[in-house]
């Protein structure tokens, strides 16, 4: 059972941890993000972004295998299936497949369009119980092709969003999507405090999640994020518990070629970060 975002991130502004959002590829990553969530009693997003639903042949295909797996699982934490950086024609798209949470991406239009069409989304979304996460200044690094410069956000802005009801905000303070540059400057924590005292209580996503050092991670946290957002480190984890298995010629030993042996020190390895992710975020024990 499939629920929106709303009440499990409200919970986080007011208990002063975050949920994760992790992205998901396949039916491996996301059977191994249900177990872990279960496992610790943990809240969870499935993110899937654009690039990620065509590759699995559609959202309809996501949501069905989504829908099934925490059936067929017994899964019992609350679980989010959330667009990730939505297009406008995306957004409705994954309405109409059964996403229990949507984020449009307005943030390359101007302010007034990414106003008009987040608020028209807002109404639709809540129409259907679903959850809408909105945009304000560009994420920096690379999101299936939309590149941004680690911009900050302009906090009146963030308010104008903010205003048209959307259930969540994801707003630039110098993340970056990807692997984080040397000459990074690190998080804006004065931009996050100003957009705080514009918005009150409502909750903020930190997209680029992979790379932040803890510290900054649980001082976003007290300034009022709630949703923190992983996919490379995941990916990273599983390339590198595949190469090893490869390197030390396990898939030549026996049945090691079996796709399920094969990936299943990759599954291992996810299991492993999302685990040590939801225990810097705090949400191990929040279901």
């Amino acid at each position: 059972m499939l629920v929106q975002a709303t009440e499990m991130l409200n919970k986080a502004v007011a208990g002063k941890y975050a949920v994760g959002q992790f992205n998901i590829n396949n039916l491996e990553w996301t059977k191994s993000i249900l177990q872990t969530a279960q496992e610790n009693n943990s809240p969870v997003i499935l993110g899937v972004s654009e690039g990620a639903g065509k590759y699995m042949t559609g959202f309809k295909t996501v949501s069905a295998m989504v829908s099934a797996m925490t059936e067929e699982m017994g899964i019992t934490v609350p679980v989010a299936l959330h667009l990730d950086h939505g297009t406008y024609d995306g957004s409705y798209k994954c309405i109409d497949a059964g996403f229990s949470s949507i984020m449009f991406d307005g943030s390359h239009y101007p302010i007034e369009e990414n106003i008009e069409k987040t608020k028209e989304l807002v109404k639709v979304c809540h129409s259907k119980g679903i959850s809408i996460e909105a945009e304000v200044g560009a994420i920096g690094g690379e999101e299936d092709g939309v590149i941004g410069g680690g911009e900050v956000a302009d906090p009146d802005e963030c308010k104008m969003i903010a205003d048209l009801g959307v259930d969540f905000l994801a707003a630039g303070i110098g993340n970056i999507h990807g692997k984080y540059p040397e000459n990074w400057q690190g998080l804006n924590f004065d931009v996050l405090a100003q957009i705080k005292s514009k918005i009150g209580d409502l909750p903020l996503v930190l997209h680029g999640g992979t790379g932040i050092p803890a510290d900054m991670i649980k001082k976003a946290i007290s300034l009022g994020v709630a949703k923190i957002n992983v996919n490379t480190e995941c990916q990273l984890y599983f390339q590198e518990a595949t190469r090893k298995y490869i390197e030390e010629g396990k898939d030549l030993i026996g049945k090691g070629f079996d796709p399920r042996k094969l990936l299943a020190p990759g599954c291992e390895a996810i299991k492993t970060i999302v685990k040590e992710k939801m225990e810097l975020f705090g949400s191990i024990g929040k279901a």
